[in-house]
């Protein structure tokens, strides 16, 4: 009786626990990445392709980073996307905040890539709170050389070492 008994109520416990965590997951909008080019370079040839590629690639790098965590619920910014590349996210006042409200985020996470030159560039992740609009943090870091994979650690380190932690704060 108490063997049937579980086998019966153990799915139902199981669906529940899966629903809290699911329910418990902090919805976050994550836009794409700025590129910021005050090189040389930029000035002389403008945009180049494979910067717009790494552009994308750490946008989804970020978005699958924070996905994959059981904390975080990554929503779908398709309905707003057109609206966010169309401004200068930085610069607008905390647009980002109201643009991740229209999907349902509770978090707007906004980020750049500053670029000095081919050797010298620097990435920011900025974290606002759509309630209030408020900046909850942001976070740095320089990186060497402008290929796939210094972008690549660069955004790996940001989110395991300071977004991470910044993440579990706000949620507190």
């Amino acid at each position: 009786m108490v063997r049937s008994l579980c086998t019966v109520l153990l799915p139902f416990v199981a669906l529940n626990t899966a629903m809290a965590l699911a329910a418990a997951r902090q919805p976050i909008a994550i836009f794409d990445f700025e590129l910021i080019d005050s090189s040389l370079d930029g000035e002389m040839n403008g945009p180049r392709a494979d910067e717009q590629r790494r552009i994308a690639l750490v946008s989804n790098a970020l978005r699958s980073r924070l996905g994959e965590d059981e904390k975080y619920q990554v929503v779908d910014i398709g309905p707003v996307k057109a609206k966010a590349d169309a401004v200068h996210l930085q610069e607008c006042g905390g647009c980002d905040a109201d643009l991740a409200a229209k999907v349902g985020g509770k978090l707007s996470i906004t980020g750049t890539v500053q670029k000095v030159s081919n050797l010298i560039l620097n990435m920011n992740i900025y974290v606002r709170d759509v309630a209030d609009g408020r900046v909850l943090a942001s976070m740095s870091a320089d990186m060497r050389g402008n290929t796939d994979e210094s972008w690549s650690r660069t955004v790996d380190w940001l989110v395991r070492n300071r977004l991470r932690p910044a993440l579990d704060g706000a949620a507190q």
